[in-house]
């Protein structure tokens, strides 16, 4: 493994799942100087017994010839999973980080800064130090009363039950944030702390914070994340491929109207909700109309 300060250096989007984290590596792969790889982990991971029917097995197959890159190439011919996806199947049995440094080693060479890798649940890139490149995380938070919303929302599509998800996805966004955060001080990271509503509400104001803290210039074209971005997702969240969902950063504000018991409890717990502003709205940027609990 190469081992030099000028390589660039892996920047993480960790956190819970269906936070932003998809509108976020897109907009920061508009930026010239950082390259976003979509969900990595996911597809370089050995897929188990049972996951035939997955995505990261049918990408190493002929779904690379099916499915689009968010580069606008088929997977398959992509510049950076193309080679990747071919090499994959011979080499199953290579660690996780031997993988990630076979995909990111021809980026040595160029003008990347930053390679954004932004599958939330991962946490063993976390000490990819042993790459020999910087490693920096981004902790996406999303407003506990939307993020339990949404999980509600989605368990009703799914299984016709949502009440008992709410007070689920409750606990579960309180114990998981909670977790990584000790984690994350555990293993003294470089952290930048974005919450999600920061993001999607003041996205030019958080995104030139980001930028700030990435010692990078803004770039506004990062405001139009569908429409300039250089990210190179084959996994992930499939607004990357709606129309107009990701041209602009937007905020779904469906929870402000939910009468869910689950979200108005939300912030009556101290500990939730002393975590929710901690977490979620520790720049400031909405000012002291937005409810934060």
């Amino acid at each position: 493994m190469v081992k030099s300060s000028a390589l660039p250096g892996l920047l993480l989007i960790r956190g819970l799942g269906h936070s932003g984290s998809t509108i976020l590596d897109l907009a920061l792969g508009a930026h010239p100087s950082i390259v976003g790889l979509g969900e990595a982990v996911r597809v370089l991971e050995q897929p188990r017994l049972g996951e035939a029917h997955k995505g990261p097995h049918q990408l190493r197959g002929a779904l690379r010839f099916e499915r689009r890159c968010t580069c606008g190439a088929l997977a398959g011919k992509c510049p950076v999973w193309g080679p990747m996806l071919t090499w994959l199947p011979e080499h199953e049995d290579r660690s996780l980080l031997e993988k990630v440094d076979h995909l990111i080693t021809p980026f040595t060479s160029g003008s990347a800064r930053w390679l954004v890798e932004s599958f939330q649940a991962d946490e063993q890139l976390l000490d990819a130090r042993a790459l020999g490149r910087p490693v920096r995380v981004i902790h996406l938070v999303r407003d506990v009363r939307s993020w339990v919303h949404s999980e509600a929302r989605r368990g009703v599509e799914r299984h016709g039950r949502g009440m008992s998800v709410g007070w689920r996805s409750l606990v579960r966004w309180w114990r998981v944030n909670r977790r990584l955060e000790q984690r994350l001080r555990r293993l003294d990271s470089v952290v930048f702390q974005l919450g999600y509503e920061e993001l999607a509400l003041a996205p030019e104001a958080a995104l030139r914070r980001l930028c700030h803290w990435l010692e990078l210039p803004f770039e506004p074209l990062m405001l139009q994340p569908g429409l300039h971005s250089g990210s190179h997702i084959v996994s992930g969240n499939r607004l990357r491929f709606e129309p107009g969902q990701s041209h602009a950063i937007r905020y779904d504000a469906a929870w402000l109207t939910s009468p869910a018991l689950s979200l108005r409890v939300a912030p009556l717990l101290p500990s939730v909700a002393a975590m929710n502003r901690r977490l979620v709205y520790s720049h400031g940027l909405l000012g002291a109309t937005w409810p934060a609990a």
